[in-house]
């Protein structure tokens, strides 16, 4: 029984995905109701962002954020995008009300998270707030996991500059 228990912690405490890590390839649907797949975005850095839900407030902060700069993560070649758990149609209501240029996608089933190895935040309540930063091979250059949403985008717009160089 003691190993059954040791097995089944194990499993239960993936590891997220670091620095120097590969992206996992994963499929999705955006905000258009397009498939999406990651693959096709291999070939330039990419700012892959886990956000809790849309319309609530850090959250719309973060989103908004990311919208003010996107131009500049364009300018150094870079995507943005987003994911949570959200439904195809709240994306889309989201997306138009804020105006946002950039990616998001739906991952009602959380496997997109759990493959990133992305938390849950406040005491596992709420899911949690991450960023990758991968060069254009799809090598992972940056993770930060904040409950601030705004401190996210300075920090990934450096690690971006940084890639170009």
């Amino acid at each position: 029984m003691k190993h059954r228990a040791i097995l089944f912690a194990i499993k239960e405490t993936k590891m997220s995905l670091k620095i120097g890590d590969k992206l996992p390839f994963f499929t999705s649907v955006d905000s258009h109701g397009n498939n999406f797949e990651l693959r096709d975005y291999i070939g330039q850095p990419l700012v892959i962002y886990f956000y809790p839900k849309d319309e609530t407030r850090v959250c719309t902060e973060q989103a908004c954020s990311f919208r003010d700069n996107y131009e500049e993560f364009k300018e150094f070649g870079s995507e943005v995008i987003g994911i949570s758990s959200d439904s195809v149609q709240s994306h889309t209501n989201f997306k138009n009300k804020f105006n946002l240029p950039f990616i998001l996608l739906s991952d009602e089933n959380k496997a997109i998270r759990k493959m990133f190895g992305v938390s849950k935040d406040y005491l596992g309540l709420i899911d949690g707030r991450t960023t990758f930063v991968a060069d254009k091979n799809g090598i992972i250059q940056f993770v930060f996991d904040s409950t601030s949403g705004k401190i996210h985008i300075e920090k990934a717009l450096k690690i971006v500059q940084e890639l170009t160089k």
